[in-house]
């Protein structure tokens, strides 16, 4: 958060290369603050302040731009999968909008609609070729671009047929299926000059040519069936170019893949423990990431319930496991940009959020780097699903309505259902969830907590549980009580549910308590024994009937037998 002694500060400052100032009385254009972040991030980073004159002495006109900054800081995102904080500050009762803009990680430049920005004066303009070369070149020469010893001879034509079909069908370019392998080559940029790169190599080699080349290009499967050390009950060493064994290497995995079911209604759905696409990403991210410089071999250990990845090299400069959702440093240029070419990489960079994204939406635990050093990175994937009732929940919201959802929205709801904290950066996203219905916000005097929506409880089963979380500023337990039965009033409640509104009283108490709101004529109670339900008053008008399996009693009215 910026404190008033660093806004003076800034105020004083010339506009220069970490300072953008803009009056924005009014508004201020998406697209253009889009091209203000790219810019800034390409020179090292800095800050967009919305609000203040951009000639000194400045003055703080205030603005009226981008009311909602968390829905701002997650439309920056989308466009440019980068975090970019937007922290709303007042400066003597006026607004001012100050986006934070994070430096661009060393070998990498940022880019919207394939634009590479800088500023030049007052105008962005795009970064000359040279320097765009030299900003990539930063962490060193990328190995996969580098020409090897291989010939077109060593190259599986089966591989090449399959990348040049991919390739048109993407690209919706049919003249790619007209292409010779040296044309196709030639033109993907893995052959230069008459010579073959390692990229080339890795995607479409033989067995023979990478045994001879380069053998540490291979991938190591096994499967264990317990913790056990020693042999593992399946080994398969896949030492090809990956467009001849990317399928084979799913295919492994899902010999042994069960279903969990779960029931919703009257039908049951079944989940794969270990989810194709997930398990596809995490493959991709460790053949287009690993060091190929050390000898080690990808190692794939599956289990009953989890999948570990362990590939060379740790993670590329300025990647760590808290920030590999919002950066992205391609170890392998050449070679992420051949995959992207051909959609097995359908965004660039995006992989790990695929993964989070169904981890979440099949309630499953987060993709885990624990173990991951720098001569390693080691990612686990968990397929025992947690919760089926949040499935059914999502379910619920809508596929349509999920497809909108960034990762950062399915994590948040994810931290919500777990009842832990939330960053800055997930925060931001609740009112979002609260506009498409899935979470709700409860006013405690100044304050907003934020709870899963009534509907997620519905599907719990655990409607006493919403009305518990929502709760009523201290107001008495009978008061509580009778707001869950309002709330309920068509099917009212037994009082199992009653109980989880008042989780920390007995059964008793809340029995005791129910008796004196009955007295008092407040609710009802209909049916005996395990057929018990309590409604609020008057509850003849709302009553559905019930069970068929209920027995007659005296004490049931007429129109519910």
């Amino acid at each position: 958060m910026t404190t008033p002694e660093q806004f003076e500060s800034w105020l004083a400052e010339p506009e220069g290369v970490r300072l953008e100032f803009k009056s924005a009385t009014r508004n201020f254009d998406f697209e253009t603050l889009l091209d203000y972040c790219v810019a800034l991030a390409n020179e090292g980073g800095g800050k967009v302040i919305l609000g203040v004159s951009d000639r000194r002495p400045r003055d703080v006109v205030g603005t009226a731009a981008f009311a909602e900054p968390g829905r701002t800081e997650a439309g920056l995102y989308e466009r440019l999968h980068h975090r970019v904080p937007v922290e709303e500050y007042h400066h003597h009762a006026k607004r001012v909008l100050i986006i934070h803009v994070p430096s661009r990680l060393p070998g990498t430049a940022w880019q919207y609609d394939g634009r590479y920005l800088r500023r030049a004066g007052d105008d962005l303009v795009p970064i000359p070729e040279n320097e765009l070369r030299a900003m990539f070149a930063e962490s060193g020469p990328d190995y996969s671009a580098e020409p090897c010893s291989a010939t077109l001879r060593d190259l599986a034509p089966e591989a090449l047929a399959d990348f040049r079909k991919r390739w048109a069908r993407k690209a919706k370019n049919p003249r790619i299926e007209g292409w010779t392998d040296e044309e196709l080559l030639r033109n993907a940029e893995l052959l230069i000059e008459g010579r073959l790169n390692v990229a080339a190599l890795i995607l479409f080699g033989t067995r023979e040519a990478l045994g001879r080349h380069l053998a540490q290009a291979e991938i190591v499967f096994e499967y264990r069936s317990s913790e056990a050390s020693g042999p593992a009950q399946e080994r398969v060493e896949f030492r090809e170019g990956f467009f001849s064994i990317h399928d084979r290497l799913w295919q492994q995995v899902n010999l042994r893949n069960d279903r969990q079911s779960y029931q919703d209604g009257l039908f049951r759905y079944d989940i794969p423990t270990f989810d194709e696409t997930a398990v596809r990403e995490a493959l991709l991210n460790a053949v287009a990431h690993r060091d190929y410089r050390l000898g080690g071999s990808v190692f794939v250990r599956q289990f009953p319930r989890r999948l570990e990845i362990v590939s060379p090299g740790g993670f590329p400069p300025g990647i760590t496991p808290e920030n590999i959702l919002d950066q992205q440093n391609p170890r392998n240029r050449r070679l992420a940009e051949v995959l992207g070419k051909c959609g097995l990489i359908e965004r660039s960079g995006q992989g790990m959020n695929l993964m989070v994204e169904t981890a979440v939406r099949q309630s499953k635990p987060l993709p885990d780097f624990t173990g991951s050093a720098a001569h390693e990175v080691r990612l686990t994937l968990s397929g025992t699903v947690q919760d089926s009732a949040f499935i059914r929940f999502l379910e619920r919201i809508g596929e349509e309505r999920l497809g909108t959802f960034s990762t950062h929205d399915f994590l948040a709801l994810d931290a919500l259902r777990r009842e832990q904290p939330l960053s800055e950066t997930l925060h931001a996203r609740l009112p979002r969830l609260v506009e498409a219905g899935a979470v709700e916000a409860v006013r405690r005097g100044r304050g907003v907590r934020y709870i899963l929506s009534r509907g997620l409880h519905s599907a719990l089963g655990a409607k006493g549980t919403y009305t518990h979380k929502r709760g009523l500023d201290h107001e008495t337990n009978k008061a509580l009580l009778e707001k869950h039965l309002h709330d309920n009033a068509a099917e009212g409640a037994p009082l199992a549910e009653l109980c989880q509104v008042l989780p920390a009283l007995s059964r008793s108490s809340v029995r005791h308590l129910l008796n004196e709101l009955r007295a008092e004529k407040r609710i009802a109670l209909h049916g005996t024994r395990r057929w018990a339900r309590w409604f609020a008053h008057p509850a003849k008008d709302a009553l559905k009937p019930l069970s068929l399996a209920q027995e007659p009693n005296d004490s049931v009215p007429k129109n519910v037998r």
